[in-house]
């Protein structure tokens, strides 16, 4: 399927000389949707997937679905201040500035093989952080995968070693 026709480019947003890319029109149209969340699905059953892992919050709409079907765990990776128990953190740089990523200390167990989803592969930060986070619980990144990959911005370098899914790249 041509994803890219389910994408609307949005000029200057969230500032000046950005093109954000907008899933939303995917997401709206039932089929395409699901057409992008078997893609990751089939991808994942070929790493053996036990828990998928995705940043908040357009890595939530992407990998709370592919866990569903892969009748695995979802881990959420959120923000400072916004897991209710004990945590680990990582500081990590991305498009538009600073930020501090967290996940559950007991969110995953050593040796759990696990899926990374976003919506989008950009200057590659978000995941690297999510990476940082996984590995340092003992998890083992078996895969990543993305709707989209900015390649301009040249975020697979930080992916350099790791298995990746893109399913549209601008």
């Amino acid at each position: 399927m041509d994803y890219k026709k389910h994408v609307q480019i949005v000029e200057d947003w969230p500032k000046k000389g950005v093109q954000f890319k907008d899933i939303t029109p995917l997401m709206n149209n039932g089929k395409a949707f699901k057409s992008a969340v078997d893609e990751i699905v089939e991808y994942a059953h070929e790493k053996d997937i036990d828990l998928v892992v995705g940043p908040e919050a357009r890595g939530f709409i992407i990998g709370c679905p592919v866990s569903y079907a892969l009748e695995a765990g979802f881990a959420p990776v959120r923000k400072e201040g916004k897991l209710p128990r004990e945590v680990i953190k990582v500081d990590y740089g991305l498009e538009y500035g600073e930020n501090v990523l967290t996940i559950h200390k007991d969110a995953i167990k050593p040796g759990q093989r696990v899926l990374i989803t976003d919506d989008l592969l950009a200057t590659g930060g978000t995941i690297d952080a999510t990476i940082q986070l996984v590995e340092e619980l003992g998890g083992v990144v078996a895969g990543c995968a993305f709707l989209i990959e900015l390649s301009y911005l040249n975020g697979m370098e930080k992916l350099e070693g790791y298995d990746v899914l893109t399913l549209m790249s601008y």
